[in-house]
């Protein structure tokens, strides 16, 4: 017997975005394509909101 939601479940859709920015492991910070750290772009924290990685939570076991 299949479950009534999954009659009704679709995957949901993937949206295509540019990321301005790139994890720099030697910094261990975000930078723009032109090597300024990323959260110095007040702009660039207007648009996005944050400029989060995932390096803190595969550095660092308290995150």
């Amino acid at each position: 017997m299949q479950p009534f939601a999954l009659n009704y479940a679709r995957p949901a859709v993937e949206l295509e975005a540019v990321i301005p920015y790139m994890y720099d492991a030697g910094l261990q910070l975000n930078v723009l394509l032109d090597g300024r750290v990323a959260a110095s772009d007040f702009a660039l924290l207007r648009e996005v909101g944050t400029t989060t990685s995932t390096a803190g939570s595969k550095t660092h076991f308290d995150d």
